[in-house]
């Protein structure tokens, strides 16, 4: 069996660098080496250069944004086929961009990754946008002029502020209020925290600890100031009976957020983990 570890120690190493640094592709596939540790990541790159050059062709140069995205859209999804997963939306493979670029299915942040990519290739100025409960894509003037909402996950449906103002009030019934700021660019290291998000509570439902644990690990190396990260990784190594990593993490998150709601309930199990920690590790 493939070592796991070069694929681990690849990632930690790209999300070591400054976000503007980080490749969205070549991060995203790292997330996916990590599933599949024979990954030949260059070769999807490949594709998504391939991909953009093909939209690159079809342009004829001067064209406005509503003409950019018309080629872009017909390409992915007119003439690719790509489409939203309804079916098998909780499907793992729908995180994992090779998987996406693979079988041509996805949730909504694996298709605006694709999205972001391609676009990125063939010139065309998008972020992505962590929407609540549905990753987005905008085209953004880079003179500020104005902005186009996408969904990937629909075609590349153009979107206004109040269908998104409906679209959270279906979604959270009325528990969310919508802010401007939901449609604020999202950073690099946004998107790849919520795919990790995704396939970590995707595993924990599934009860694969194993593979939460992976995500959750990346988790905390990605956001190494974020105290929850570090308890929560603390709380998968206790569900797999590592309690030596248990109690480290533990031990540092209680000292970190000595005032979290949840520390006197830990600290009156952490006797019981540290009588647990030599015996078992």
């Amino acid at each position: 069996m493939t070592d796991p570890k070069p694929a681990r120690q690849a990632l930690q190493a790209i999300l070591a660098l400054p976000d503007e640094a980080i490749d969205l592709g070549q991060a995203a596939l790292l997330i996916a080496r990590q599933e599949y540790p024979d990954l030949e990541v260059g070769r999807y790159l490949s594709i998504l250069d391939d991909m953009g050059a093909e939209v690159q062709r079809r342009l004829r140069g001067g064209e406005g944004p509503m003409s950019r995205i018309g080629h872009l859209n017909r390409f992915l999804f007119d003439d690719l086929g790509f489409r939203g997963n309804v079916e098998q939306y909780d499907d793992p493979r729908n995180s994992f961009l090779n998987d996406v670029l693979d079988r041509r299915v996805g949730i909504p942040i694996s298709l605006s990754t694709v999205y972001l990519e391609v676009g990125r290739r063939c010139g065309c100025p998008l972020d992505g946008v962590s929407f609540p409960g549905h990753f987005l894509v905008r085209w953004r003037d880079r003179d500020d002029a104005g902005e186009i909402l996408l969904d990937p996950f629909h075609r590349g449906r153009v979107l206004t502020e109040e269908e998104c103002r409906r679209r959270l009030l279906e979604q959270f019934g009325g528990r969310v209020s919508f802010r401007r700021e939901f449609l604020r660019r999202a950073r690099t290291r946004d998107i790849l925290e919520r795919t990790l998000v995704n396939l970590k509570l995707l595993y924990e439902k599934d009860h694969d600890y194993h593979r939460a644990l992976m995500a959750q690990d990346s988790l905390v190396f990605l956001s190494p100031d974020d105290a929850g990260r570090l308890r929560d990784r603390g709380l998968l190594y206790f569900r797999l009976a590592c309690f030596g990593q248990a109690r480290a993490d533990l031990e540092h998150y209680l000292e970190v957020a000595p005032g979290a709601a949840d520390s006197d309930a830990l600290r009156r199990q952490m006797p019981k983990l540290r009588s647990l920690s030599p015996v078992m590790n």
